[in-house]
């Protein structure tokens, strides 16, 4: 038998191998596409994740399922890796990543098992790429980024997260957040949202609150739970015994010496509190107003109790993150020294009060002027569920936060999908040669997430789909309605996505299912492998 009979023949030969390399890509990229596709849209359902402790997760969040599940195959870790990173940059989109991966790679075998090489196809996708961003930058509204369209931005984005009624409450806190802290001609800083997490209640009652939440309480049983119209003093200075750090001794032959001993130490304490009092007493006077310390280092009993019969509301080794929130929040300037206390150094809350929830308590910070932080108060009745809730929210923050930036947003629901298939379609007219196929392969590709929206919502794909194109035909720029299957304007409606959430998405997805097109064999890197390759060889 000849050797070119013996290469047909051979199943490890290049083509053989090529193709196996090839199948397997196409077949994980769809694989991790079925695993997700349920999760797309308002109407997609969740996924409950369970880990080796018997930790229960319970989400529809593209990224935190991607993150959570143990992927083996290489070609699904890849798109993983690629889609969690567009949710790192932009906030959200990583479920349709995936769809469009797997669709393009779906779309594509549909022509290579005629026949036509990877290559075109994807010079195909680089020019579908190309147009289709340029008809997003068309297709995008600019208009004014006012409160009423960011809430839309926010509910459009919520609501693929979680229920619709906790949306709706996430909806209003979220944006408040973003415009309380947004600040002209500076960039938004959402590390100025303070997230704190209560388990009490149900999972609507999570609020906005426009201060601070410190998770502890008052150390001393008598001092007030409430003060109204209190001066703020934050301090980082030490008001207790300190050991000291040079080692020396102390001999005394008496109980009298004792006394002057551990009185000498007192008094060094005693003289820092006593500055604090006199300036409670120098800001307050007479009045009803009240006079809060807020301490970074240990307050020792002997302390607390001067500043509690002097009316003082006093906590004690607060948290540095919270330390420099409280003077965003109240104002005044953090001291480090008791030493040149003055007015000025005080800021100033309406409100100040605790709240205890069984062995924990916590102080709420409110009623302030012109605060540049504020705090989202996670309330439910279980860890998954306020797990939930907290990556919902930080999704959420990221999609107002971009509509703002982005100054424009793009009409959702699937009306920019549907419009990018038919515009696509035409273009695939002015392309040359076989390219063309990988255009047209990339234009039904785009046509997954509204199929998809419709599925979950328990309508038929195909019927939405032509109603759908032949109304865009019409001249209509139209979505689809998941309550009704109907179809409806999202710019009526107030259905919005994020600008560049759209725009990465198209690009990634592009980018990722073209290399995977062109891998032609699939080699397993490491130094086992390559040991054992020498030993054999």
């Amino acid at each position: 038998m000849s050797a070119a009979a013996v290469q047909l023949i051979n199943p490890k030969s290049e083509v053989a191998r090529r193709g196996q390399a090839l199948q397997l890509n196409i077949t994980a990229a769809i694989g991790l596409q079925d695993v997700l596709k349920s999760n797309l849209g308002p109407k997609g359902t969740i996924k409950m994740l369970v880990d080796g402790a018997g930790n229960i997760k319970i989400t529809k969040d593209g990224k935190v399922l991607l993150s959570e599940m143990q992927i083996q195959n290489p070609t699904a870790a890849m798109i993983a890796r690629a889609a969690t990173a567009q949710d790192e940059i932009t906030g959200d989109g990583t479920t349709s990543i995936v769809l469009l991966v797997g669709e393009l790679m779906k779309q594509s075998e549909r022509y290579i098992s005629e026949g036509l090489h990877p290559r075109i196809i994807t010079e195909g996708f680089d020019l579908a790429r190309n147009e289709a961003l340029e008809f997003l930058n068309k297709f995008k509204t600019e208009r004014p980024i006012d409160r009423e369209l960011l809430v839309n931005v926010a509910r459009t984005s919520l609501r693929t997260k979680v229920h619709t009624a906790l949306a709706d409450t996430l909806t209003e806190a979220v944006v408040d957040a973003v415009l309380t802290i947004k600040r002209d001609n500076e960039p938004i800083d959402l590390h100025m949202v303070e997230i704190m997490k209560m388990q009490h209640k149900t999972s609507v009652d999570s609020r906005l609150v426009r201060g601070l939440v410190l998770d502890h309480g008052a150390r001393h049983p008598d001092m007030p739970k409430r003060v109204e119209d209190a001066y703020i003093l934050t301090l980082n200075v030490s008001l207790e015994y300190e050991k000291s750090e040079i080692n020396s001794g102390f001999f005394y032959s008496s109980a009298e010496q004792r006394e002057k001993l551990v009185e000498s130490e007192r008094k060094f304490t005693d003289e820092k509190v006593k500055k604090i009092v006199e300036l409670k007493k120098q800001v307050v006077g007479d009045s009803k107003k009240g006079f809060v310390v807020i301490n970074q280092k240990g307050i020792d009993p002997l302390s607390l109790d001067i500043l509690c019969k002097n009316g003082i509301l006093a906590l004690r080794r607060a948290k540095r993150r919270n330390m420099e929130r409280l003077q965003l929040i109240c104002g005044g300037t953090a001291q480090n020294s008791v030493d040149d206390l003055t007015p000025e150094v005080l800021g100033h809350a309406g409100l100040i009060y605790e709240h205890t929830l069984g062995e924990e308590k916590y102080t709420f910070v409110e009623e302030v002027k012109n605060p540049k932080s504020v705090t989202i108060l996670i309330k439910g009745p279980n860890t998954h569920t306020i797990t939930q809730i907290n990556d919902a929210i930080r999704d959420g923050l990221r999609a107002v936060k971009n509509a703002v930036e982005d100054n424009c947003v793009i009409p959702g629901a699937g009306a920019f999908q549907v419009a990018l298939c038919s515009h696509l379609t035409k273009y695939k007219d002015e392309v040359k040669g076989r390219a063309k196929m990988g255009v047209q392969a990339f234009a039904d590709a785009m046509l997954i997430i509204p199929k998809v929206l419709a599925q979950n919502g328990g309508f038929d794909a195909q019927d939405t789909i032509v109603n759908l194109q032949e109304e865009y035909a019409a001249g209509h720029v139209v979505g689809i309605d998941l309550n009704t299957g109907e179809i409806l304007d999202p710019v009526l409606e107030g259905i919005w996505d994020n600008y560049r959430v759209v725009r990465h998405m198209i690009h990634s997805s592009s980018v990722i299912a073209s290399n995977f097109l062109l891998v032609d064999e699939m080699m397993r890197a490491g130094r086992s492998s390559l040991k054992n390759d020498n030993i054999q060889s």
